[in-house]
């Protein structure tokens, strides 16, 4: 009898030995390469899984950073406006101050100018008394010369200065 495959007792023996042989090589590149592949993948699945989780962290905090600035975009206008509020009435504060200072320079001005004045019209005043003075002597010594005695002299100086007085120096 023809046999189908060819199969007799080496054939079946080699059949056995080369699955036992397979089977130990499974359990072997299994230990040696297949543990660590399926390491590597679940650590790469965690890692993974880690960044996915860190992911929607970051887009939930994302959106609540946007809805936290179109918040701020809506109140922009308010804020700007306080801003601008507020510096108005600073320049408003700013422009009294700087009236205040300029009517005190403008009252400590005209105080100075006032006071100047009257030094000069006291000064123009000592210097008319210093020309009568001058005038009075000269007039006194052309008298004199025209030989009048020391007792004449003595009563014209003295009723010049009569003449002239107290209010005459004052004016």
């Amino acid at each position: 009898m023809e046999r189908l495959f060819d199969l007799d007792m080496q054939l079946v023996h080699d059949v056995i030995l080369l699955a036992i042989a397979v089977f130990f090589l499974f359990l072997a590149m299994s230990y040696l390469l297949f543990n660590p592949v399926r390491k590597m993948l679940e650590d790469r699945k965690l890692k993974i899984k880690t960044e996915l989780d860190d992911a929607a962290a970051d887009k939930s905090d994302a959106a609540a950073l946007k809805a936290q600035y179109e918040d701020k975009l809506k109140n922009i206008d308010k804020e700007a406006e306080e801003i601008l509020s507020e510096a108005r009435q600073k320049a408003l504060r700013n422009e009294a101050k700087i009236v205040e200072e300029a009517k005190a320079e403008a009252s400590r001005i005209i105080a100075r100018a006032n006071e100047e004045a009257l030094l000069e019209k006291k000064r123009v005043v000592d210097e008319m008394k210093q020309e009568m003075i001058a005038v009075a002597s000269a007039m006194a010594a052309k008298v004199i010369s025209a030989n009048i005695d020391v007792n004449i002299q003595n009563q014209l100086v003295d009723e010049t200065i009569k003449e002239m007085g107290d209010s005459t120096w004052l004016s």
